[in-house]
């Protein structure tokens, strides 16, 4: 590694540090916790499925994308084919081209530009897209990116070292800490009709398009009820208009 690369991560750490404020670390560090706790069921989940402990943790850091490599251990668990695994996963991951467009201020530029790429994921482009600011959204973008790199191999490995210890993962719970934390990370915002309206919306077409649609999907037909609640608040508007 040269001397500019480490001067950089360096003035990010410092520049990540000054920039947020307590609330937003403890949101941030909650998320990369959840993260990493889930990480434990994806890593036992691999092991008791015959993967060596190795594989989760070395998918966790090079993929970065829980949907798909949940899917993908199923896939070949149950008998898919690598390839088959393979192209659920990218199906899944789909989402990111949406993210990327909605975040290419944050990512920098030349081998920077690559790592945030990487580092891209749901909790990233949330947080960020929710600061004010484009100083704040790159600080938090990349907070949460760094975290969720160490949180999620991290909890992958440890997941797998239990694996054998722990027969049945979902006994456990683990993978309802994740959608517990941000539930609590968004009742405030909830008070506010406008934000009620669409997230309850948005909600409902998650739900109704989950038997239909592959893991992950659904979260993208979420983000229909923010379309659907923006054209009924126009029509609204032009009709006190008129």
């Amino acid at each position: 590694m040269t001397n500019t690369r480490i001067l950089f991560i360096i003035n990010t750490m410092r520049s990540i540090w000054r920039t947020l404020d307590r609330g937003l670390w403890r949101d941030i560090a909650l998320v990369c916790l959840a993260v990493g706790v889930v990480g434990l069921s994806y890593g036992a989940t691999a092991a008791s499925s015959g993967f060596p402990l190795w594989f989760p943790a070395l998918m966790g850091a090079l993929v970065l994308a829980a949907s798909s490599e949940f899917l993908f251990i199923g896939i070949i668990a149950g008998g898919g084919s690598p390839i088959a695994a393979l192209l659920a996963g990218l199906l899944v991951n789909a989402r990111h081209l949406p993210f990327g467009l909605a975040v290419p201020d944050v990512l920098g530029r030349g081998w920077r530009r690559a790592l945030g790429i990487h580092l891209m994921n749901d909790e990233t482009v949330v947080f960020a897209m929710a600061q004010q600011g484009m100083g704040r959204q790159k600080v938090t973008y990349w907070a949460c990116g760094l975290g969720i790199l160490v949180c999620w191999p991290t909890g992958a490995l440890l997941g797998a070292a239990a694996g054998s210890v722990m027969q049945d993962t979902d006994a456990f719970g683990f993978d309802a800490m994740f959608p517990a934390v941000i539930l609590a990370l968004i009742l405030p915002a909830l008070r506010d009709a406008g934000v009620r309206r669409p997230a309850l919306l948005g909600a409902a077409l998650a739900l109704l398009s989950v038997p239909f649609l592959p893991a992950g999907i659904p979260v993208l037909a979420a983000l229909a009820g923010l379309a659907v609640f923006r054209c009924s608040t126009d029509a609204t508007t032009a009709k006190e208009a008129a």
